[in-house]
């Protein structure tokens, strides 16, 4: 694991839970919505926001 500082660690906490919240928010659009085209568009978006928010929790583990 890297030497983060108080606030990196503060940061980052952060940029996790808005990823978190981005994957919440695509999901309910994506249940939501009736085109199948961006049905998928918005799965696959936030897929990929819970990608990433498992990638940057990494430097928290």
């Amino acid at each position: 694991m890297n030497n983060l500082t108080e606030l990196e660690v503060e940061n980052l906490r952060h940029i996790i839970g808005g990823h978190g919240t981005i994957t919440n928010k695509l999901e309910n659009y994506a249940q939501s919505c009736t085109d199948p085209e961006l049905k998928s568009i918005l799965q696959q978006d936030a897929q990929a926001a819970k990608q990433a928010q498992q990638q940057l929790l990494n430097f928290l583990g």
